[in-house]
């Protein structure tokens, strides 16, 4: 076998072995340990011998590891091709080397739960052709480099979860790559210094593939550079692939975590010059709410969530609020690229936890770009998606290039792909590496361009402001409008008919309750007083139309105060009588006009409109504020409605970054003439058509 394609399809004809005792989508908790396995026993091979010579005269890990030249050994005297002179004890016999390595791949395979896989399969008389078959295969470095080996990982992990949910998402290695380009693009001078000591994170690693692909760019710029990986991942198996990657590749293994992000950092208090993240699309953090909300509410921003919790269905921003609380705060400071689904853009109204969390980035200056992706570019889903690149050290001297502070980049490259020759899943297009060299030139050139656009960061805020107009009503008592009454709620739940009849029917029983009583009896006081009101009213109607609000309850008081009826209750009843009427007097209450809650709006006042006054801390309404308000207010509501006023005390700040409409491109429609010709164009073909149907027919004496 010569190429990757061979190599992956030699392993994934392997899986078919498994048909019967395995169903397909567990196909992967035996092949993917196995192949793990079979990498460590080629790259333990050339040091086989000596290692066990050695092993028998001292049991010192550091010492065999310096043997093997990797941060593990294997004492056990078994290797792929032993295990196969023995097939009777073959299950054993496996345990047992896998016992022989060093604690770290033992906590390797453990999370793989590969033990029990092992009884699986020799129970059904597999595991000695399963071995035997990964035995043909040689994965020394010598034939399989570290980078083709992940590349290996990767394909057959996408392989074995095509049918994963929508928000687990494998990331093709192009769009790894155009985030590694864009987020080093302008480090090079830096990254080139000797003696360089780079940082890396990723704190939903998956497999590994984001800081691999990192180490390799950072290599392939300065090869004495030392690179740091970090990483956390919640799911086991994915974490037991990442640890072995590392492992093999000479990183320190003891820097990738298990666990969950949100709950239990791995690495608290760790700052990291780079970071980088494809947290799951849309999952809801839900399960982990309690413990979130604690830390915001709790540390604030000595946390990680200060800015704010999103909405439980969606736990992207609280990735993004994590990520950005590993960034290093000192002179070069951090930058970090994170994969997300369009929500994060433009979910949550002004004041949600969304829009505050956005409002947090953007006003901070952290937030330098956003460049939109291709469809249908992974595997599990063909959603829009969109790579954010953060900075907390923003350039502001030109002479070390573009200066981005206070600026926001968004980069539209949606046309940027090529079709695939046959599709994988949902994924339908790829990026080529002309592609990503010329979008990552594009961002890098900070232009404006048909792709490009550059706005100042106040351009994403607006003021949502709260329009009220005045509720007026007129006041009747007909017998069409006593049927309204019961459309209000306070009225209506006096007496409910259904459960009225369930109670009857159980109050003759011997074991009816005290309190179902108690409830019976409400019900029917209900209903008493229900009739008496509806009586009342049906022996005052009239045609009578009051455009009083005031006037009109004092009417009413005289027909049915005896009735000492809950202010609740009475407002009901006049609510009841009311129509809307332009003509009618003001509703009034506390000496002011009560706001029609029907007829309320609200304003959008952006940013980018110059608000004066803009107060940055928002911890008091400040008047300068107000007055542009107003100033709006009176340009261009108060013209159309002259009645309206704007309730200050509501406004909210907004943040959210309408993508698309800054692309967007208006196509102006045909004129009506010429969509009337191309209709009659048609249907004089369609008549032409006919025709010859018909003489064809009748040629042929149909």
């Amino acid at each position: 076998m010569t190429n990757f394609g061979e190599k992956i399809n030699f392993i994934w004809n392997i899986a078919n072995l498994l048909r019967g005792p395995y169903k397909k989508e567990y196909y992967g908790d035996v092949i993917l340990p196995m192949a793990v396995l079979r990498r460590f026993d080629c790259l333990l091979a050339d040091t086989k011998e000596e290692v066990l010579e050695k092993a028998e005269e001292v049991d010192i890990d550091k010492i065999l590891n310096r043997i093997t030249g990797h941060k593990f050994n294997n004492t056990s005297i078994y290797d792929f091709e032993k295990l196969l002179d023995d097939p009777d004890n073959i299950a054993e016999n496996l345990r047992d080397y896998i016992r022989g390595f060093t604690p770290n791949i033992r906590e390797i395979m453990e999370n793989f739960n590969f033990d029990k896989e092992i009884t699986k399969l020799a129970d059904n008389n597999l595991l000695y052709l399963v071995i035997k078959e990964f035995n043909k295969i040689d994965l020394h470095p010598d034939k399989v480099d570290n980078q083709e080996m992940g590349y290996i990982f990767e394909e057959l992990i996408r392989r074995f979860s095509e049918n994963a949910e929508a928000g687990d998402h494998y990331t093709p290695r192009e769009v790894i790559r155009l985030m590694v380009n864009l987020l080093l693009t302008g480090e090079e001078d830096e990254l080139t210094d000797p003696g360089n000591i780079t940082t890396v994170g990723d704190f939903a690693c998956g497999t590994g593939g984001m800081l691999s692909e990192m180490t390799k760019h950072i290599k392939d710029l300065n090869p004495d550079a030392q690179v740091e990986v970090f990483g956390q991942e919640i799911n086991p198996q994915s974490y037991a692939i990442c640890k072995s990657d590392i492992l093999i590749k000479g990183q320190n293994a003891d820097n990738i975590v298990l666990g969950n992000s949100f709950t239990d950092d791995g690495h608290r208090g760790l700052e990291v010059r780079y970071g980088i993240m494809n947290p799951p699309f849309g999952v809801s953090w839900r399960k982990y709410s309690k413990e979130v909300k604690e830390e915001h509410k709790e540390l604030g921003f000595n946390g990680r969530f200060g800015a704010g919790t999103p909405r439980t269905s969606d736990g992207s921003l609280l990735f993004l609020q994590h990520l950005i609380s590993k960034m290093k705060d000192d002179e070069q400071g951090s930058r970090i690229a994170i994969v997300f689904n369009g929500s994060p853009l433009f979910t949550g109204d002004a004041g949600s936890g969304e829009s505050e969390i956005r409002r947090w980035i953007i006003e901070n200056d952290l937030l330098e770009g956003i460049v939109a992706l291709p469809e249908n570019l992974f595997y599990n889903t063909g959603i829009a998606t969109y790579i954010w690149i953060l900075s907390n050290r923003k350039n502001d001297d030109l002479e070390r290039g573009p200066i981005r502070k206070d600026k926001i980049q968004l980069v539209d490259a949606t046309d940027f792909y090529e079709d695939m020759r046959k599709s994988l899943g949902e994924k339908r297009h790829e990026i080529t590496e002309e592609q990503i060299d010329e979008i990552t030139r594009i961002y890098g050139d900070f232009k404006e361009n048909e792709y490009s656009k550059i706005f100042d960061k106040e351009e994403f805020g607006y003021l949502k402001v709260r329009i009220e107009r005045p509720l007026k009503l007129n006041f009747k008592i007909t017998e069409e409008r006593i049927e309204n009454i019961y459309s209000e709620n306070t009225f209506n739940k006096l007496f409910d008919e259904e459960e009225y009849q369930k109670l009857s029917k159980l109050a003759e029983a011997p074991e009816f309750s005290a309190k179902k009583q108690k409830k019976l009896d409400k019900l029917e006081e209900g209903k008493e007083l229900q009739e008496k009101i509806l009586t009342r009213l049906r022996e005052n109607t009239s045609d009578k139309l009051y455009k009083n609000r005031e006037e009109f309850k004092e009417a009413l008081k005289e027909i049915l105060g005896d009735l000492d009826l809950k202010r609740s209750l009475f407002k009901a009843v006049y609510n009841g009588l009311s129509e809307r009427d332009e003509t009618a007097d003001y509703c009034m209450k506390g000496g002011k006009k009560q706001h029609d809650t029907d007829l309320r709006d609200y304003e959008r006042i952006d940013f980018s409109q110059k608000v004066e006054g803009y107060n940055q801390d928002y911890s008091d309404f400040v008047e300068g504020e107000k007055e542009n308000i107003t100033a709006y207010f009176e340009r261009e509501v108060k013209p159309h409605v002259p009645e309206a006023w704007v309730d200050y005390s509501y406004t909210r700040v907004g943040y959210e970054i309408p993508f698309t409409r800054y692309f967007y491109e208006f196509e102006e429609l045909e004129p009506s003439s010429k969509i009337k010709e191309e209709i009659e164009e048609i249907e004089s073909e369609i008549q032409g058509l006919m025709k010859q149907v018909l003489e064809l027919g009748d040629s042929s004496g149909v």
